[in-house]
């Protein structure tokens, strides 16, 4: 298939570089990276430019990927506007020894193609003629009032008000190997990131280890340039039975001129799992908010979940209840 289709796939093998810090399979954050890449080789072929990411959702995980495994990230464009192509990636793992691949994860991503400038350009139009690539467009235009009806909810939210929530920063510069082909942090690193603070919010929470179960509404609002000074904030808004829900802010500014000038770069909610010494989901003690700032999150945190209309997925071998 040539690149210039609306359709690549990347296959390689799972390094142990690739797993959790504690063993066990591959985390999510890494994951993230592989698909924001499939996606970019994606939308840079479909665009005949460079592109960025704007939006990440739906990001569920299911099997593990153990190191060693056969890894195939699959992008497929299936709906454009004017300047934005919607992405869906998959990911599915096999033992290279027996060849058959098993889902690991899904999500769909929002490229924007931009110009030297970079301002959004147009991209050629995509137009679905069978029934499953219709099906698919429309899904992701349905994807795009749901992700618009999260917009407007996190817009509401305020985290400036005094909390006693459990908060975990994080704090370094954006270093040359976080370069993406424009000059900049590629979205996949910086999802990366926002996955370790999550994890080290959920493990200072439960006191044990976590697993990513679903992130969403990854949303970019403006690029990380290599030497700036990154802040991350992971903040814990709601628990379920067996999850936590985390909001992380990512922020950045350049060291030399100050904390002050700390602009947002991205956003995201993830939600962990957490696992007993067996990997499994277990009980995690309830976050009971009393400070009014801290009740508001955590109806903010309903509510997405309300507008999702989903459960986090959980990974196909633990139950994982919100």
């Amino acid at each position: 298939m040539p690149i210039t289709d609306r359709h690549i796939t990347l296959r390689f093998l799972a390094a142990p570089t690739d797993v959790a810090s504690l063993g066990g399979g591959v985390r999510g954050g890494r994951i993230l990276e592989w698909v924001d890449k499939a996606a970019y080789a994606c939308a840079a072929a479909w665009s005949g430019g460079y592109s960025v990411t704007a939006y990440v959702g739906n990001i569920s995980f299911g099997r593990d990927i153990s190191s060693g495994d056969l890894v195939e990230v699959t992008a497929t464009l299936i709906h454009t506007g004017r300047s934005s192509m919607h992405i869906e990636c998959t990911v599915a793992s096999a033992d290279p020894r027996v060849g058959t691949f098993h889902p690991a994860s899904s999500c769909l991503l929002v490229f924007v193609a931009v110009d030297a400038e970079g301002a959004p350009t147009p991209v050629r139009q995509w137009q679905p003629v069978r029934a499953d690539d219709v099906a698919r467009s429309e899904y992701a235009q349905q994807r795009s009032q749901v992700r618009a009806r999260i917009a407007a909810a996190m817009e509401t939210a305020d985290y400036s008000a005094p909390t006693a929530a459990l908060e975990v920063d994080t704090r370094f510069l954006a270093a040359p190997t976080d370069v993406n082909w424009g000059g900049k942090a590629h979205g996949g690193r910086v999802m990366n990131w926002i996955d370790d603070a999550a994890y080290l919010c959920g493990v200072r929470w439960c006191s044990g280890e976590v697993a990513a179960a679903y992130m969403g509404g990854v949303r970019f609002y403006r690029p990380i340039h290599i030497g700036q000074v990154v802040e991350i904030s992971a903040r814990l808004i709601h628990t379920g039975r067996q999850t936590m829900h985390v909001a992380v802010d990512v922020r950045a500014y350049w060291p030399r001129e100050g904390r002050e000038t700390a602009r947002p770069a991205a956003h995201s909610l993830a939600v962990l799992a957490a696992l007993d010494a067996h990997g499994d989901a277990t009980a995690v003690r309830a976050w009971v908010p009393q400070l009014p700032g801290d009740v508001a999150l955590e109806r903010h945190a309903r509510e997405l979940i309300a507008i999702r209309g989903r459960r986090a997925p959980a990974r196909t071998h633990r139950m994982v209840a919100i």
